[in-house]
């Protein structure tokens, strides 16, 4: 864990309520996919957990949704403000675990930190099947970096204006892609249906609402096959098995 100043170079609305934040800093960090930071603003007391969407070089790029008041005060600040971090935090996805071929799941902004783990799968010559789910056609996000990578990628909305309509287990059901380990990120009810569906063999990114984001206070605590742990320092990656949802 490390707690840094980043400049806003970038902060643009690229979906309904959705902002893509493009941050720089002087000392370069590289962020595993499924890593996520903990953004502190002026004038409230919690930090705002963000997964990274991509990191390297002195550069952060975060997206997030504007849902309460913090999201909303930083939707208006601008480039050349000043941002204070704590990056490193959590423990990221296993792209080792894929032998040949993976399954990403994802919903909503869920497609982020899975989009770190794509590249990284591509670079190493596995192939995959990516299955994005979103309300509709006006929250899409990544559709074109994710095809980008992985021509296999499937939109599906629930309203059907983009893409296949209904949840992304019925695009599974569909398209039955073959996989040998799959990871999935978004809504807790939308990865509990891919775990039921799927089975074990998997890692899911799991969304909680957090405190301190470094493990002390506890209130992210999920429950699991070996006891309560906490999302923030013990994951927010786990294995699927071992989720009790």
């Amino acid at each position: 864990m490390k707690t840094m100043d980043y400049t806003i170079v970038g902060n643009r609305c690229v979906a309904r309520q959705v902002y893509r934040l493009e941050l720089r800093a002087d000392d370069p960090q590289f962020a595993p996919a499924g890593e996520f930071v903990n953004l502190a603003l002026d004038g409230f007391f919690l930090r705002r957990p963000l997964s990274v969407f991509d990191s390297g070089k002195g550069r952060l790029t975060l997206f997030y949704k504007v849902v309460g008041e913090g999201t909303k005060a930083l939707s208006a600040m601008a480039p050349g403000q000043r941002l204070n971090l704590l990056t490193g935090l959590g423990k990221s996805f296993d792209a080792a675990r894929c032998r040949e071929k993976a399954l990403l799941v994802g919903g909503g902004l869920g497609a982020a930190p899975l989009y770190p783990l794509a590249r990284e799968l591509s670079a190493s010559g596995k192939a995959m099947t990516v299955i994005l789910g979103f309300n509709s056609a006006c929250d899409v996000v990544l559709e074109e970096e994710f095809r980008a990578l992985c021509p296999d990628t499937q939109i599906v909305t629930l309203d059907g204006s983009a893409g296949m309509k209904g949840l992304v287990t019925d695009a599974m059901a569909a398209l039955s892609p073959a996989f040998d380990f799959y990871y999935t990120c978004g809504p807790a009810v939308m990865m509990r249906a891919v775990a039921a569906q799927l089975g074990g063999n998997g890692q899911a990114s799991l969304e909680e609402r957090m405190g301190c984001g470094a493990g002390y206070c506890w209130c992210c605590t999920c429950q699991t096959t070996d006891g309560p742990r906490r999302t923030c320092t013990d994951g927010p990656v786990f294995d699927v098995e071992k989720i009790l949802w």
